[in-house]
């Protein structure tokens, strides 16, 4: 399954970039996004936490009116149960998101690599996070699934929502 997920990424991005281009970052197609996200646990990571709570950092260029590629980061903060201790994920992904109107609903997807923090033998691995929601000029509202497919057969996963708001550039 990761597989087929890393192959349909490296498709996707692979014709973004071989067609030649002349990119202008213009406040009209560019700007950083910073929000936050709050999910519930599922699979592996609810036997192990309770909730989690993170910071979403991306980066974004518009190529037209309705198609967005970027880079993605930032912070999932996963709150133990007892017994266990705190850990996280920090992400370091390209993602590609479809605006079907200027205003309106979105469909997007992270696909990368995920570090895991306070984890004993467990560097991370393949990060993907689907996301559909809500945006506007300056918001994007959304519900997303994230998986991160660890080492060792660890998969974390978890369910949620998150915020983010348009940083434009000048």
């Amino acid at each position: 399954m990761r597989n087929l997920f890393l192959f349909i990424g490296l498709i996707g991005f692979s014709s973004i970039f071989a067609q030649e281009t002349e990119i202008d970052i213009t406040p009209d197609n560019s700007w950083l996004k910073a929000g936050l996200t709050a999910g519930v646990p599922v699979g592996d990571a609810n036997d192990y936490a309770s909730f989690n709570f993170g910071l979403d950092l991306r980066g974004q260029y518009l190529f037209n009116p309705n198609f967005a590629i970027g880079i993605a980061s930032g912070y999932t903060h996963f709150f133990a149960k007892d017994d266990f201790e705190d850990f996280g994920v920090i992400p370091v992904a390209g993602f590609a998101r479809y605006y079907f109107t200027p205003q309106g609903l979105f469909f997007g997807v992270d696909l990368g690599y995920g570090f895991l923090t306070n984890v004993e033998d467990n560097a991370g691995g393949m990060y993907v996070n689907p996301q559909i929601g809500y945006h506007n000029r300056d918001w994007n509202i959304y519900a997303f699934y994230q998986n991160t497919f660890a080492e060792n057969d660890l998969d974390l996963q978890s369910v949620g929502l998150g915020v983010t708001y348009n940083i434009r550039f000048n």
